[in-house]
């Protein structure tokens, strides 16, 4: 591994240039004026993954390409087979005001790069592409066989993936898939993450009168969709923070005394978190602490809410309707399906009848779990703890990766999330940025991984 260490260090200079050049691409997968420029990326990644020296091709879809990038082959021997996953699209950059420079225009502060994608997801998968060109230009031979799979459109939930999947799960039948795509509490707590909370989406629209009424003339006589909206929202969520839909928690299994002692590892206080927050208390369902709340625990989330005259000044009006944005964040044992049905028929109990409510579902994901004990899941803390050089920790994550249950369900294969991020890279923020160090250590974290997964 010596020859392996020496060529990350030597040519860490180097491996930044190229992160720049990767973030430069304004790939941002949401807004149809950069389909072009999701093209060019996954271009340059094709001839990125080829001088490396991977059997590289770019596959169209629907939607935007996905790039395969194989290690050498020795046909005669059957080997074991990893796929890594990532993705080069980004998210959005607005509001450009807040950004204190350029979203696409790389800027190094310190030990941060600055660039929208730096950290979600390009640093993570790029950290993995190094390793395995150490062992490529070393001459080093690689214990397995490794497909990089990366798509460009995870930020808009991989809708040509899962399609893609089924049509090459030979090609890419496999032992686990890695994926760098979450974070880590800190530097001197690598993480390895077990578990995500699945996602269901709703619209609601409440409607009202036929058109926007003058208050004056007409308040008082007629219902407010607005105000009925709002006061349907309330009633989600009670005092103590608990979820009000009929059996909300029904399937929630509690956690074991195994993972409350890998939650208490975790570091800072709750007085840091709400700071870092800016928020003047910290709420969540009682009886739980708030890395139980944000990982574990199944919520329901305003994400958006409009409705009326938004403009400068006031207008006097009865608005005509009212809408939110909501999402369900669900965990393992919900059932979502189930989880959704009964959150509708409840939403529309809720509703008075001097309105109407109409619901549209959105995305949805299913809750992920993966076993921490598994030999693969040690084998992936024991590769953390050589490159980070700290006792690595257990994680659940509270966001959602839909991808991992299409990686389950086509290739049979369990992920290991293995995440790079810290808490103040700001994805999907102003000013995301990725921590140099931390781009280092998943390099060698990578080429630790792939000798201890085939010990």
């Amino acid at each position: 591994m010596q020859k392996i260490i020496d060529y990350l260090n030597a040519n860490q200079s180097r491996f930044i240039e190229e992160l720049s050049d990767y973030v430069r691409f304004p790939s941002v997968s949401a807004q149809p004026q950069h389909r072009k420029d999701l093209q060019a990326c996954a271009e340059w990644l094709q001839v990125h993954c080829r001088k490396i020296g991977l059997e590289t091709r770019l596959c169209p879809t629907d939607g935007n390409p996905i790039i395969i990038a194989k290690t050498p082959r020795n046909s005669s021997e059957k080997r074991p087979h990893y796929v890594i996953y990532g993705h080069y699209d980004v998210q959005p950059a607005e509001p450009f005001e807040l950004w204190k420079s350029p979203p696409f225009t790389p800027r190094i502060e310190g030990r941060s790069l600055f660039g929208r994608g730096a950290s979600d997801n390009k640093g993570q998968n790029l950290a993995h592409l190094k390793a395995v060109e150490a062992y490529l230009k070393t001459g080093t031979e690689l214990p397995c066989d490794l497909t990089f799979v990366i798509e460009g459109e995870e930020e808009v939930g991989s809708k040509s993936l899962a399609t893609f999947l089924k049509q090459h799960r030979t090609e890419l039948q496999c032992d686990a898939v890695v994926v760098s795509d979450t974070g880590i509490p800190s530097p001197k707590h690598p993480a390895l993450t077990y578990a995500l909370r699945g996602i269901a989406a709703f619209e609601l629209i409440m409607h009202g009168p036929s058109r926007d009424l003058h208050s004056g003339a007409f308040g008082g006589s007629v219902d407010n969709p607005a105000m009925a909206l709002c006061q349907l929202l309330a009633k989600l969520r009670d005092k103590n923070g608990r979820i009000t839909i009929p059996g909300f928690y029904d399937d929630v299994a509690p956690l074991s005394a195994y993972e409350k002692k890998q939650f208490a590892r975790f570091p800072g206080t709750n007085r840091a978190y709400q700071k870092f927050l800016g928020v003047p208390k910290l709420f969540g369902e009682r009886g739980f602490t708030p890395v139980e709340q944000r990982t574990s625990r199944p919520t329901v989330e305003i994400n958006g809410l409009t409705s009326g005259y938004q403009g400068e000044g006031s207008k006097t009006i009865v608005p005509a309707w009212a809408r939110a944005k909501l999402t369900m964040r669900l965990v393992p044992n919900q059932n979502p399906r189930k989880i959704i049905s009964s959150a509708r028929r409840y939403m529309f109990k809720l509703c008075p009848p001097t309105v109407r409510l109409e619901i549209n579902s959105g995305h949805g994901a299913e809750p992920y779990l993966v076993s921490p004990t598994s030999t693969q899941a040690q084998a992936a803390l024991r590769a953390l703890r050589t490159a980070f050089g700290h006792e690595p920790v257990l994680i659940r994550e509270g966001g959602s990766i839909p991808i991992v249950n299409d990686f389950k369900k086509y290739l049979y294969a369990d992920t290991l999330l293995m995440g790079l991020a810290l808490p103040d890279d700001n994805a999907h923020s102003p000013n995301e940025k990725f921590d140099l160090d931390c781009f280092a250590k998943g390099q060698l974290m990578s080429a630790h991984l792939w000798q201890e997964l085939t010990r």
